[in-house]
């Protein structure tokens, strides 16, 4: 454990990185003042890059994007009280079937956190139900 008066080695990055903006070896780098082009591949690879461009400028969305939109979906669909049963159950089901395929595909934790904000989100439909315990909100027979 590190000692309160020695500084951790983020300390000392971040001390580095302060001190070498202040000296200005950060002002003539490429791309200076203008934003960051999120919208590149750096992680496809590069034999793939190409390929990736066309598809994706041709409005090819990859499977992976699909399921995860279906997901999201699934997850708004589940905190609303018009739900039916039968349809919460299709919903739940066809849910498990995606996040088993994001895990099969190398995204565990996005699986895991997608069946979280699942369950939370079915925590907050449940938390907004009527309470039918009490004898004076019971359905009559």
């Amino acid at each position: 454990m590190a000692s309160p008066l020695l500084p951790t080695y983020e300390t000392l990055i971040e001390q580095r990185i302060r001190e070498a903006e202040a000296r200005g070896e950060f002002d003539d780098l490429p791309g200076a003042g203008r934003p960051l082009d999120l919208d590149d591949d750096l992680l496809v690879p590069e034999d793939l890059r190409v390929a990736h461009r066309i598809l994706k400028n041709s409005g090819y969305v990859p499977p992976e994007a699909q399921h995860l939109a279906e997901v999201n979906q699934l997850i708004a669909t589940a905190g609303r009280a018009e739900l039916s049963s039968e349809q919460g159950e299709a919903a739940s089901r066809r849910l498990r079937t995606l996040l088993v395929q994001m895990e099969l595909a190398g995204r565990p934790l996005a699986a895991a956190q997608a069946w979280h904000d699942y369950q939370e989100a079915l925590g907050k439909r449940l938390q907004c139900a009527p309470d039918l315990s009490r004898d004076g909100d019971r359905p009559h027979r």
